[in-house]
C-alpha cells in the first residue's frame, strides 16, 4: 500500500518550538553522520546507537570508545537516523503531527511525552526481539517516538481532516483513518516479518504508549482554547 500524508487542517494556538528543536537536532546530527568516513561513522552509531546488549546484558565498548553512559542512548539514538528516506519520513510525520499533539500539551509535557513514548518503545522492542545477534545490533531513529505522537494525535484529535495521498489519489480524510492506516500498515509489516532492518515492534509499542500517556499528559486548557481557535478560523 503507498501511503504518504500530506499535510492537515489542524491550527495551533502556539508556535511548536519542541517539534521545531527535535527536528533542527535530527537533522544536524544526520549531516553530522554523513560528514564521517566509514568506520567513523560505524563507530558513531555503536557510540550513541541504543544497542540491547550493552544496555542490558553487560557487553560493552572499548573504554576510549565510551561517550555516554549506555543508559543515555535510549535518547541518543532517537536523533540518528539510517539513511535519507528514514530521516526524510520521520520528520514528515513529526511536521504534520506534532504540532497539534504540542500544542495540547505545552511544551514541557510534550517534551517529556515524546521521550517517553521513543524509550518506551525500544524497551518493547528488547522484550520481543533482542535475542541473540539482533542484541548487538544498534537501534536508531526516532520512528518509536513518532509513532507515540501519532497514537496522540489519534487520541486528541480523531477527526480532524488529513490530506493523504493513498495509491496514486490525493485525498482528504479523518485524522484516524489516516493515523489507522499508518498503525495497521506497522502491524501487517511487523507480522510479514519483511526484514530490512525496521523495527515494526517498535513502532507498535510507540503508538501504543502514545495512545496511553496522551490524555493524562494533556492540558484540557490548552486543548479547549486551541479548539476555539479552530471554530473561529473557520
Amino acid at each position: 500500500m503507498f501511503f504518504f500524508p500530506l499535510f492537515d487542517e489542524n491550527a495551533t494556538s502556539r508556535r511548536p518550538v519542541i517539534v521545531w528543536l527535535i527536528i533542527a537536532a535530527c537533522v544536524f546530527a544526520f549531516f553530522w553522520q554523513q560528514s564521517l568516513d566509514g568506520i567513523a561513522a560505524e563507530v558513531a552509531i555503536y557510540q550513541f546507537g541504543f544497542v540491547p546488549a550493552i544496555v542490558f546484558q553487560g557487553e560493552t565498548l572499548p573504554a576510549e570508545f565510551i561517550i555516554v553512559p549506555s543508559w543515555a542512548t535510549f535518547i541518543t539514538s532517537m536523533f540518528l537516523h539510517g539513511g535519507w528516506l528514514h530521516l526524510g519520513g520521520n520528520m514528515l510525520y513529526l511536521w504534520i503531527f506534532g504540532d497539534n499533539v504540542e500544542d495540547d500539551m505545552g511544551h514541557t509535557r510534550y517534551l517529556i511525552y515524546y521521550l517517553a513514548a521513543g524509550v518506551l518503545a525500544s524497551l518493547a522492542f528488547v522484550f520481543l526481539n533482542a535475542r541473540g545477534d539482533e542484541a548487538l545490533t544498534p537501534c536508531l531513529g526516532a520512528s518509536g517516538a513518532i509513532s507515540g505522537v501519532l497514537g496522540g494525535y489519534l487520541v486528541l484529535h480523531p477527526n480532524r481532516r488529513v490530506s493523504v495521498i493513498l495509491f496514486r489519489f490525493i485525498m482528504d480524510v479523518p485524522g484516524y483513518v489516516a493515523v489507522g492506516i499508518y498503525f495497521l500498515m506497522q502491524v501487517v509489516l511487523g507480522l510479514l516479518d519483511t526484514g530490512g532492518g525496521v523495527a515494526y515492534s517498535a513502532h507498535v509499542a510507540g503508538f501504543i504508549a502514545g495512545l496511553i500517556l496522551a490524555k493524562p499528559l494533556s492540558d484540557k486548557d490548552i486543548r479547549r482554547q486551541a479548539d476555539q481557535l479552530v471554530t473561529f478560523r473557520r
